[in-house]
């Protein structure tokens, strides 16, 4: 595994020329990112279509054809990275969920399996909603979330990600945890 120091040092390096910049830094990442891919789907639903490998390819391609970001750190990269993961899942939910309210018709035997995973998809698209409303109230909670949530990322990880003190993030990671499962009971 490279040293958090070198994937820093190539970011800094590449200044956000999108295709160049992933391709030299996306081996060098690629096992951490398949490790959070592969964290993230495990909460999702057991007959989930996307693998770990094409949820970090996905994620790659978003990255790549992302010009001119200013990559400042490893942990920032991970921060940029759980953002599109969680934008490809929710994708991917919304687009299983249109299909199940009759995008594609065809007939299926209902079951408790189907029931459930639909509720999933559900779940994942109440997620992203209040997520959304969060981020209209407090932008920086809901970056928080998605860098604990989707990246599994740790307290001191978020806050190299997102250039804040380790207290703000425990802080708003609290707050923003309270507010969610508000939202999310109601």
């Amino acid at each position: 595994m490279p040293e958090t120091g070198d994937v820093t040092r190539l970011l800094a390096e590449l200044h956000g020329d999108g295709q160049d910049s992933m391709d030299r830094v996306f081996p060098l990442v690629y096992d951490e990112l398949h490790n959070v891919a592969q964290r993230q789907l495990r909460s999702e639903r057991t007959d989930h279509t996307l693998s770990a490998t094409a949820l970090v390819h996905e994620a790659y391609l978003r990255l790549a054809g992302a010009d001119g970001i200013e990559w400042s750190s490893r942990a920032h990269f991970f921060a940029v990275a759980a953002r599109a993961m969680r934008r490809i899942l929710i994708n991917h939910a919304e687009a299983r969920n249109s299909q199940k309210r009759g995008g594609q018709w065809q007939r299926v035997d209902l079951s408790a399996d189907a029931s459930a995973t639909h509720d999933e998809d559900v779940a994942l698209i109440d997620l992203d909603r209040a997520l959304t409303r969060l981020a209209a109230l407090d932008e920086r909670q809901c970056r928080i979330v998605e860098c604990r949530y989707f990246a599994g990322m740790s307290i001191e990880e978020t806050a190299a990600g997102l250039d804040i003190s380790v207290a703000t993030v425990k802080r708003d990671w609290t707050m923003a945890r309270a507010w969610l499962n508000r939202e999310l009971s109601q």
